[in-house]
């Protein structure tokens, strides 16, 4: 049990995918506007990166190694090809938000990087779980940076004002650079906490 906790747990702060394995920072500057954009792209890389981790798994016995990466791709291509359909059916204007971003799950490095590292090695119950784990550690995050962007900002949560129309808006916060301060006070933030630095 403290094997599956840590499996799920450690991503959210100790190995975070975005704070220390600086993975998957091109969506957290590109998709962090707005909450509601920033959570339909956790709930589609969670959902891709949980399955992705279990059906390799799965199938990590009968992969010939020469071709574990090609059968991954297509494993995670499929998967993020499902996710864009159901998002183009049941959330269209927010799949319309999202445009390329939801298709470009396919070059994330967490999903690749947990399906090589992980799943392949792993049983599938524990890589489905570490998929969960790395996708709510990606997950907490970029809602932390679209949060923090949307009401800076605009002054709006999920759209809605919260504060006064006089509050003029932030420029900064809603381009990319004002992500990358965000994340840089994150990682900050995260390593003076846990006391994890890099190796110089």
């Amino acid at each position: 049990m403290a094997n599956v906790k840590k499996i799920v747990m450690d991503p959210l702060s100790d190995n975070n995918p975005i704070t220390v394995q600086m993975l998957g920072i091109c969506s957290a500057l590109a998709v962090t506007v707005q909450l509601k954009t920033a959570f339909t792209m956790s709930i589609a890389v969670t959902a891709v990166l949980s399955c992705s981790n279990l059906i390799i798994s799965l199938l990590r016995n009968v992969i010939p190694p020469k071709i574990r990466m090609i059968v991954e791709m297509v494993v995670i291509a499929s998967l993020v090809i499902v996710v864009d359909q159901i998002l183009q059916a049941f959330a269209y204007e927010v799949s319309k938000e999202l445009s390329v971003f939801v298709g470009l799950i396919i070059t994330n490095c967490i999903v690749m990087g947990r399906a090589e590292a992980f799943a392949m090695s792993n049983p599938p119950k524990e890589s489905f779980l570490d998929g969960v784990g790395n996708g709510l550690g990606y997950s907490a995050v970029l809602l932390t940076v679209a949060f923090l962007r949307e009401v800076i900002g605009s002054g709006t949560i999920f759209g809605l004002k919260i504060l006064p129309e006089s509050y003029p808006g932030n420029g900064l916060m809603v381009i990319a650079p004002g992500a990358f301060v965000i994340i840089g006070l994150l990682i900050w933030a995260q390593r003076t906490i846990t006391k994890k630095y890099e190796d110089a």
